[in-house]
């Protein structure tokens, strides 16, 4: 029996049906001769090909004039049957014992443009010798070869009963299955096997489908805010909307996502929102598989602007097209995600938790069935808005609670309308807020889930404008809302102690914090105005002030959070863009923070706050330049402000230390006295006394050797320190920072010294691509061809590699800014550029050619973005006048934009 053929979606009009019937009868293959059969076949195999490629490129003209998104998914399952179905019959001889089922989306009748077709080819267990082996595997090849992706299997009625016993995942795939040719009672036989009735039981289903989720949703950090998501597998994403389908086809028999309508599991308006969400990325991904011309599912940089225009977004004053096209897509998954947990706790309710099970009181309004909280009657909420808020301060104080009752949750999204401007100002709505981030237990997850829930954003406005906000660069990894929830979750985590080996300090300095709710507070308004124009920091400080005042702070505990909010970057710009062994800039520091009270804030706050943006920004050596910034920054509140450490004492200090150190290792003194006498003013404060001791140690044994080139792992700062001392020369920055990014070396800071009888002693802090302390091999290979670079000393051609594919979409003209140095000795330039392959080698090779000298170096990466800063002089050692500014300037646009 051939199915019957479905009649085509109303914008199917891609592929002529009367087409197909003529050309079946012209080329049936079957009972032909064989020598007929190649040529016929090749014949088929083309027509299928030029009818598939006809009817893409007609549906994909219909997608981007915006034609119905469902009818364009249900129309390309419907061209996809009709020509496999012309090569089943005029391939596959009829037989009783075999059945050509659609399984999977494909079952479903979706289909997008490059998506896998998933068929299974079902033998009755009698089939035996009858098998048409060949003619199975010539129908299969010629679909490969026709430019249809299959996703197929042979099996018999036995194996997938067996198999779906097994497996989970191949039993709900047979679970939407549906019959495209050949013997329905065959099928009808299979989805009886694989049935409740003999395996995976509602409760058992469900069970192994929470699971399977919950690994899912782990692998993209339990958030569907990533910068480039997956709109299939990521939470919110289609895979959660199938999840209920599943489970509602296998619990109540459901076929489609009305049918939980009909058995009164959701309301009219929560399908809405299913269905709505699920046509929006239905959208995007038919779009991402046109751009990308491959099946694809990740919202990829590369299609993330072009998806945007072409939907009909435009840029605005302060926000680009891509910025809201992705808002949108986030408030949407955020959505679902919301539909998938009620939906999922309430199926949960009903599989494992009997309606008669017995209540216990909690509180006022409040009770706990089957461990989960809900109100005492459906009119609590009304009666009573406060209650909206006391809930979650029970969850926080209950921790043997599992949960909100699936009804509940639906109660507060319903209700949310309650949250106006009387209730903000409501004196106890705001004592429970303030009591919750009080709690010793469950504030971030509480957060997390007022905010999953709609009500964070109606109790705070401002957050609202947050929810779903991307920025579009490569340092902010998660949406604005994400990245602040995560930033009280990693304070949280500072208050347990947890994590100790990655904030080794922080635990120590959160004891001295006597109300954590103000750092919470701090955190939850530090980015509340992004995305507004104007300084987000000092709009934030504005918001923050004006919300604590509603709670009820005290005023010198407001000033404090506001003066956080304001700050919130400070402490990380310093640390990675300000030389730290400059006493100035440790008391300028010290100077704007004021006291060690508000150092404690800033200095957790800017930890959780860097650890937020990036699963990989927060690393040992990050945490090395926090840790010595707080400590000089406390020293010098200690000391008093009034009295700064001059750079005489660190000088003396500095020598002191490392001396001592010298003399315990048996290095002679004369020795030392040789070689610091050689050596400029600068070495004895920029160097640390450790660094100091062991660069002076090394010479010293090496006394003698023209090339020294040595290089250590430092520990805890999680860096390697490469120490260069040879004869000076004209491009010898240059010719090292090449070698460097050959090997892919990650510079961080580069102090460049010469000393009295024209040596080089010079110290780089780098990292290996991957963000680690040099191994041994990658340390010798690279002191082997430093060596055999300087011994040349030739100027070797910056590096020239390929831009990486996300770098690509993140370029814009380099800037250039000059100031003088405070010690008259040089210039300060700060280069702002897009990172590329070989960039530090690229800016050395420009400061060469425009003859400038480079003294030190600071190199700061946020994403795509290069901030760098050099301390540079022309070759007198002077100042660069502004001729010479401007000449390398030019040098500098000439080697990065050439690139």
């Amino acid at each position: 029996m051939l199915g019957r053929l479905a009649a085509p979606p109303a914008s199917s009009g891609c592929l002529n049906l009367a087409a197909i019937e003529a050309f079946f009868g012209k080329i049936d293959l079957i009972d032909q001769k064989a020598a007929d059969v190649q040529k016929k076949s090749a014949e088929l195999r083309d027509f299928i090909r030029d009818s598939l490629t006809n009817a893409d490129k007609a549906l994909a003209e219909k997608f981007w004039a915006r034609e119905d998104i469902v009818q364009l998914v249900r129309a390309r399952a419907w061209v996809a049957e009709q020509l496999l179905l012309l090569a089943w019959k005029c391939l596959v001889p009829f037989s009783g014992h075999i059945s050509l089922v659609a399984v999977g989306g494909f079952g479903r009748g979706e289909l997008h443009p490059y998506s896998d077709i998933d068929l299974l080819i079902l033998l009755g267990d009698g089939i035996g010798k009858t098998l048409p082996q060949s003619e199975i595997e010539s129908f299969v090849q010629l679909l490969w070869d026709a430019g249809f992706y299959l996703g197929h299997s042979v099996r018999t009625l036995k194996e997938c009963r067996e198999r779906a016993e097994e497996d989970v995942i191949i039993a709900t795939t047979v679970m939407e299955s549906r019959l495209l040719a050949g013997s329905k009672p065959l099928l009808d036989a299979m989805l009886e096997a694989t049935s409740t009735r003999y395996m995976w039981s509602g409760k058992e289903f469900f069970a192994a489908k929470f699971e399977e989720q919950q690994q899912r949703h782990a692998r993209y950090h339990e958030t569907a805010y990533n910068l480039e998501p997956n709109i299939k597998e990521g939470p919110g994403g289609l895979r959660d909307i199938q999840m209920i389908s599943w489970v509602a086809k296998r619990h109540y028999g459901a076929s489609t996502l009305h049918g939980l309508v009909e058995n009164g599991v959701i309301s009219e308006s929560e399908h809405r929102d299913l269905v709505g969400g699920q046509r929006f990325l239905w959208r995007v991904r038919f779009a991402l598989h046109l751009l990308a011309g491959r099946s694809e599912d990740r919202l990829l940089f590369d299609y993330q602007r072009q998806i945007a225009e072409r939907l009909g977004f435009e840029d605005r004053e302060n926000s680009l097209a891509v910025e809201q096209f992705m808002q949108l897509y986030y408030r949407t998954v955020m959505r679902l995600e919301r539909l998938n947990e009620s939906l999922l706790q309430l199926y949960r309710e009903a599989l494992f938790f009997s309606a008669e099970h017995e209540t216990k009181p909690l509180g006022r309004d409040f009770r706990i069935r089957h461990g989960f909280i809900e109100p005492a009657d459906d009119a609590v909420f009304t009666r009573r808005p406060l209650a909206l808020m006391e809930i979650f301060v029970l969850l926080a104080q209950n921790e043997e609670l599992r949960g909100v009752t699936a009804s509940t949750i639906r109660m507060i999204r319903d209700q949310l309308y309650l949250v106006d401007g009387d209730f903000r100002k409501d004196k106890d709505v705001n004592r429970c807020f303030l009591e919750l981030l009080r709690q010793p237990e469950g504030v971030y997850t509480q957060l997390q889930r007022m905010n999953r829930y709609g009500l964070l954003a109606a109790l705070i406005p401002e957050f609202g404008n947050i929810v779903g906000r991307m920025q579009y660069d490569l340092f902010h990894v998660y949406t604005v809302d994400q990245h602040t929830l995560f930033v009280v979750r990693n304070l949280r985590r500072f208050a347990y102690g947890k994590y100790r080996e990655r904030f080794p300090h922080a635990r120590a300095v959160f004891k001295r914090i006597a109300k954590p709710e103000l750092l919470y507070l701090a955190a939850i308004f530090h980015d509340i105005a992004k995305g507004r124009g104007g300084d987000h920091s000092e709009l934030g400080a504005v918001d923050a002030k004006k919300f604590c005042e509603r709670l009820g702070v005290e005023p010198p505990e407001r000033e404090m959070i506001a003066w956080l909010v304001e700050h919130h970057l400070l402490m990380s710009q310093t640390s990675q863009r300000k030389d730290l062994s400059d006493p100035a800039n440790i008391q300028q520091f010290a100077e704007v923070v004021g006291n060690t009270r508000f150092l404690d804030h800033l200095y957790l706050l800017t930890v959780a706050d860097i650890a937020a943006t990036s699963p990989k920004l927060w690393n040992s050596w990050k945490n090395g330049l926090m840790w010595d910034l707080y400590i000089a920054t406390g020293n010098a509140l200690r000391r008093g402000l009034e009295n700064p450490l001059k750079r005489a004492t660190r000088i003396r200090e500095t020598r002191s230390a490392a001396l001592s150190r010298l003399l315990l290792h048996g290095v002679e003194s004369d020795a030392i006295s040789l070689l610091w006498n050689t050596l400029p003013e600068a070495a004895f404060w920029r160097f640390s006394p450790d660094q100091l001791e062991w660069a002076t140690e090394t010479v010293v044994r090496r006394t003698g050797t023209k090339t020294i080139v040595e290089i250590r792992g430092v520990q805890p700062h999680g860096v390697s320190e490469l120490l260069v001392c040879v004869p000076d020369h004209d491009g010898l920055f240059a010719s090292i920072t090449s070698v460097l990014d050959e090997m892919g070396m990650d510079v961080l800071s580069a102090r460049i010294l010469t000393t009295e009888d024209e040596r080089s002693f010079d110290m780089f802090q780098l990292m290996d691509q991957h963000g680690h302390v040099l191994n041994g091999e990658d340390a010798s290979e690279l002191v082997q061809r430093l060596e055999a670079a300087l011994k040349q000393q030739d100027l070797r051609s910056p590096v020239r590699r390929t831009m990486p594919r996300r770098l690509r979409h993140f370029t814009f003209r380099p800037e250039v800014r000059f100031t003088e140095d405070p010690d008259r000795g040089g210039t300060v330039m700060q280069l702002d550029c897009s990172d590329q392959p070989g960039l530090l080698s690229r800016v050395a090779a420009a400061i060469f050619k425009a003859g400038v000298q480079v003294h030190n170096a600071r190199i700061a990466t946020f994403g795509e973005r290069v901030e760098d800063t050099f301390l540079i002089s022309d070759s007198n050692h002077q100042p660069l006048t502004d001729s010479a500014r401007e000449k390398l300037v030019q040098s500098i646009k000439e080697h990065l934009e050439t690139g």
